[in-house]
């Protein structure tokens, strides 16, 4: 279709009707998952509540206690699936997730050196978490540097980091006292509970100004999966353009750690998952978005319910079904000889 700008825009017609199923099943569970807990609350009155026609406990309830949360779970899972859509499109490669090439473990540097060295606040935290995943970005793109930034390079470079900054968490955390070595594990496992609005605006001030700039990019991007030679016969500034899409997965993926903690593998299963949905070329951005906040907010309401009264962190759960997925990935990239 043409606008009336002149501007082609191709819609897939499958593409387009997953988006919506997947839209529609993360604003289900986002309602399933406010009208859960010790207090119950049924799916219509959590629904005439959000509308400004529920009681004052209900009221009170969703909008003060369990609404920064499920937001908090629908942008950081839409930001770290958006990320993964990214590098993974960018290495040319399944396994080239944000939370595998080390930007989740900078991030968490950032985090427990506040924690550790400074007894930080939680917004101090949440900074610290952001500069450490911008941090570990530049330090993967200069190391990655040869001419260009090439996928398996920028695969092999972000393993080593995130080998190192590994280290480096598990050294701090030895570093400090019972008190604070608490906490930053506590963090580290990744979690929603006890979001707050100050963790919601945050999110969705970089969520806003990063989907403008990856839906600019979107076409770069799916000519980049072609190779470097076709993008610059095609005219794409493969260099500047391969620099804006990092920086805002960088970007992207530290504020979704920052608000949440560490979250594993939605940012690898996200995007995959979309793709054999849609079945369509490209990195399919709307998709893994709402595919990523989908199955943030399903693993949340799992690890409440499903364990009985012993509730676990959403980290928990990511890492246990990623760490699944991970391996049947890898599998099946052997059998197809690309590894």
């Amino acid at each position: 279709m043409r606008t009336a700008g002149g501007l082609s825009v191709r819609v897939d017609p499958r593409a387009a009707v997953v988006v919506v199923l997947l839209t529609a099943l993360a604003l289900a569970a986002s309602v399933v998952l406010l009208g859960t807990g010790d207090f119950r609350i049924a799916p219509g009155d959590v629904v005439a509540t959000l509308f400004g026609h529920g009681t004052t406990a209900h009221e009170f309830v969703i909008h003060e206690l369990r609404l920064p949360r499920v937001l908090v779970g629908l942008l950081a899972g839409a930001c770290l699936a958006l990320s993964g859509a990214v590098f993974q499109s960018l290495s040319r490669n399944p396994l080239g997730s944000p939370d595998v090439i080390g930007f989740g473990q900078g991030a968490a540097v950032g985090a427990l050196t506040v924690i550790v060295l400074f007894q930080g606040s939680a917004v101090a935290v949440a900074g610290g978490a952001l500069a450490g995943g911008l941090l570990t970005g530049v330090a993967v793109y200069l190391l990655a540097w040869k001419r260009g930034v090439h996928g398996y390079r920028l695969v092999l470079v972000g393993i080593g980091t995130a080998a190192v900054l590994t280290a480096v968490n598990h050294y701090l955390i030895t570093k400090a006292n019972l008190a604070d070595a608490t906490r930053a594990v506590l963090w580290m496992t990744g979690s929603l509970e006890g979001r707050d609005w100050t963790q919601v605006w945050p999110l969705l001030a970089v969520f806003l100004a990063a989907v403008p700039v990856l839906a600019v990019y979107g076409r770069p991007l799916r000519v980049l999966e072609m190779g470097d030679d076709a993008a610059h016969a095609l005219g794409v500034p493969v260099e500047r353009a391969r620099l804006v899409l990092m920086a805002s997965g960088v970007l992207l993926m530290a504020a979704a750690t920052a608000a949440s903690g560490p979250i594993a593998f939605v940012a690898l299963s996200a995007p995959q998952l979309a793709r054999r949905l849609t079945r369509a070329p490209g990195p399919g951005l709307a998709a893994a978005a709402a595919m990523g906040a989908a199955l943030l907010l399903i693993a949340d309401w799992a690890a409440g319910t499903v364990f009985g009264d012993r509730s676990l962190p959403v980290g928990v759960v990511t890492a246990v079904l990623g760490g699944c997925y991970l391996l049947w990935l890898l599998v099946a990239e052997r059998r197809a000889g690309r590894i």
